[in-house]
């Protein structure tokens, strides 16, 4: 897809694209830069292998799309889809959404929001759903600036490393 964006800067033409296989050091790099952002960066434990061989199975489970400004990424969503008992139908998630600071405000992140949602929409979809964490205030701005209704109710539960290993062993 490529997609216009009108915003206060002259009109920037921003190619949205399927990541392909060769494209995980690229992935990897754009992880990391949303990790240091996040101040997770300690936190990443995902290598090049460990990302292709997601996203380029034979039967992939995860999806990853890449935005390109003047031939060069600048920015990446990372997604799968999820289903809703309560909707009946399947939805996504969107796991990392992430723009080179170097980029931002030049409408990146709303095309590949964007994408998404049409993406949505074309598969009768019935949602489109992250995570957001509560300090990040432009993230923050920038959801509910696309119409988003933010879950104020819900926390996210989390389980892993040894008490995951430990619950698994209980069994």
């Amino acid at each position: 897809h490529l997609l216009e964006n009108q915003g206060p800067q002259a009109a920037v033409s921003i190619a949205i694209r399927p990541a392909a296989p060769g494209d995980q050091a690229l992935i990897l790099d754009l992880v990391r830069g949303l990790a240091e952002y996040e101040r997770l960066l300690a936190e990443v434990e995902a290598d090049e292998a460990a990302l292709a061989g997601a996203l380029f199975a034979a039967n992939p489970r995860v999806f990853c799309d890449i935005a390109e400004v003047a031939g060069r990424s600048v920015g990446f969503a990372l997604w799968f889809y999820n289903f809703s008992t309560f909707v009946g139908r399947h939805g996504i998630y969107l796991e990392d959404l992430f723009v080179l600071p170097a980029h931002r405000h030049l409408g990146v992140g709303k095309v590949l929001f964007r994408h998404l949602a049409a993406r949505c929409v074309a598969e009768n979809l019935g949602r489109l759903e992250w995570a957001v964490l509560d300090w990040n205030e432009p993230a923050i701005a920038f959801y509910r600036g696309r119409g988003a209704r933010l879950l104020d109710d819900w926390t996210v539960g989390r389980l892993e490393g040894a008490a995951l290993a430990a619950l698994a062993d209980d069994a």
